[in-house]
């Protein structure tokens, strides 16, 4: 445990689970749709559901998905800048069996015709988990750099990812892999200890069998850089 996990993280408040983990949240959709975000549903369940106005769960989703972190000040002003933005978005809630009580969906599309589906929980001290991505089970936290490709179901396909990872010098901390039947599209989430550079990324994007790829970059976070591809 660090300072910051006592202290909790700098953040507009009231609550680090319901108001910082939420920024996370739509921060992390809009990173891995890979575009400005256009429409979006946002699914409430659970403590974010029945207590979230309060919390200004609502308002920091918005304001993550408009690409604002947890300090941002503009955070409770989230409605309006969406509108300024063009962002239209709808909140409801929704019941998830098993899932964790601080837990949202966000249904969003985006520029040039991208789409993602994603379900996040806050764990509390504005950590946050993401638990599903179009519909496929993951579970990655945003704390190291990620990689997400999704990819053809292939022979060869992740050897031919993490080789060329390693001849980088960029070493795999944890790796998920899914897919939704065999010979048809795959999901790889790589998270690494080291940083990508853009043509890196630029570079794996163009392998063989290689549909998308996005980008999370934990070292750049504060300035907001993250790729797509």
């Amino acid at each position: 445990m660090d300072i910051f996990d006592i202290l909790g993280p700098v953040m507009v408040g009231p609550s680090s689970s319901h108001t910082a983990g939420a920024a996370r949240i739509g921060f992390m959709a809009r990173t891995l749709l890979g575009s400005r975000p256009l429409t979006a549903r946002i699914h409430l369940h659970g403590s974010f559901a029945e207590t979230g106005a309060g919390h200004g769960t609502d308002r920091a989703l918005v304001g993550g998905l408009l690409g604002m972190k947890p300090d941002d000040l503009r955070i409770p002003f989230a409605f309006e800048e969406a509108k300024k933005q063009g962002l239209d978005y709808t909140i409801d809630e929704i019941e998830l069996p098993d899932a964790h009580p601080n837990t949202a969906v966000i249904d969003v599309d985006g520029e040039g015709g991208t789409h993602l589906l994603m379900q996040a929980s806050s764990l509390g001290g504005g950590r946050i988990m993401v638990n599903k991505l179009d519909g496929i089970d993951v579970n990655f936290t945003g704390a190291y750099n990620t990689l997400v490709i999704h990819n053809q179901d292939e022979n060869g396909a992740v050897a031919m990812v993490t080789g060329l990872l390693n001849q980088l010098g960029v070493n795999v901390a944890n790796m998920t892999l899914c897919r939704r039947k065999r010979g048809g599209d795959a999901l790889m989430v790589i998270e690494t200890d080291q940083h990508l550079l853009l043509h890196q990324v630029d570079f794996l994007r163009h392998l063989e069998g290689i549909l998308s790829i996005t980008y999370y970059d934990k070292e750049d976070d504060d300035d907001g850089s993250q790729f797509d591809a």
